[in-house]
């Protein structure tokens, strides 16, 4: 099987994306993602206004580290001037590519016309997805949903207009805006627009992929040239590798014990406070951490302790006395 390429940036076979996910997918967390077995990493989002105002927090996610490549910036935004000219800002940070985000289903975002908000206005998204591929050298990519919802145009209709504007590769969440997050993600147009004849761009789908055996279904039913891995992977960055090991095995991997979960957290919580210092790194990197040790019995207490300390000494010693108490798990 042939790697994929997106434009000239050739990536593995079947390879698995970590998705743009706010507040989530930082520094620190994609380093961790990394070196889990993500193939293709992206920022968390960016805001066009906030960028071209110039705006620190906007602008400190565009800091990327040279072990993440390949990695995409992902921005959004409903003005098109703006988006412009937030993706040449982009440009000069020097990411493998520009993502433009019309499927984030967060009402603030989306009830604004940006985000999938775009996806009720289909000549805006066109134009604006084609004055960005024309302001800027890197390839630009897409990540949108089906529809905004069961009435609306599909994707199928969208993909080749998007195609035609020359961006170098679509990613599909199988769910419409309206769906936000609930029921169950439908592969079945991602499929259709993979398989359309006229469409030659590589196709990533994405939605509710948790473990490998969903993976294999979906490369091989659906025929998508990557898969993108968003809320399985907080709390689990380890789940590219277990998704890995599955579609290279046909096995589940041997599951991780609480004392090597304890180690990626250290390497994850201070990672954060290497790159954000304190107390940020504390506030930004702790949210993770009950998630990795979800459904330990007799938790509730550790967990509380986890969540309010801000001394870097005393939530190493609790993940110490965690990885005591649960040696056997």
């Amino acid at each position: 099987m042939k790697k994929l390429k997106i434009d000239n940036i050739e990536i593995a076979e079947n390879p698995l994306f970590l998705a743009p996910m706010e507040d989530i997918t930082d520094r620190s967390f994609r380093y961790i993602c990394k070196e889990f077995g993500a193939d293709m990493l992206y920022t968390e989002f960016v805001a066009s206004e906030a960028l071209i105002r110039d705006i620190y927090k906007s602008k400190t996610k565009l800091i990327i580290d040279k072990p993440e490549r390949p990695v995409g910036i992902q921005l959004y935004g409903h003005n098109i001037d703006a988006m412009v000219e937030a993706a040449k800002i982009a440009e000069e940070a020097k990411p493998d590519l520009i993502d433009i985000n019309y499927g984030c289903p967060v009402r603030k975002i989306a009830t604004r016309g940006a985000g999938a908000g775009m996806l009720r206005d289909i000549p805006k998204m066109i134009e604006m997805t084609k004055q960005i591929v024309d302001a800027v050298k890197l390839p630009v990519t897409v990540k949108t949903r089906l529809s905004w919802d069961h009435e609306s145009t599909k994707i199928d209709e969208i993909a080749e207009r998007l195609q035609d504007t020359g961006i170098k590769a679509l990613t599909i969440h199988g769910r419409t805006r309206n769906q936000l997050y609930k029921g169950t993600s439908d592969w079945t147009l991602i499929g259709k627009v993979k398989n359309n004849p006229n469409i030659f761009i590589p196709i990533i789908g994405n939605g509710d992929v948790k473990n490998g055996r969903d993976a294999r279904e979906k490369f091989e039913r659906y025929g998508v040239d990557a898969i993108m891995i968003g809320r399985a992977a907080i709390g689990k960055p380890w789940v590219f590798k277990e998704i890995k090991h599955y579609l290279e095995f046909g096995e589940e991997m041997t599951p991780l014990t609480v004392p090597e979960k304890v180690q990626i957290a250290k390497k994850h919580f201070l990672k954060a406070i290497e790159i954000k210092g304190l107390p940020r790194g504390y506030y930004e990197s702790r949210r993770h951490f009950s998630l990795y040790f979800k459904g330990l019995p007799h938790f509730k207490e550790t967990r509380l302790k986890l969540l309010t300390s801000v001394n870097t000494d005393e939530i190493l010693e609790i993940l110490n006395n965690i990885e005591n108490t649960y040696k056997d798990f």
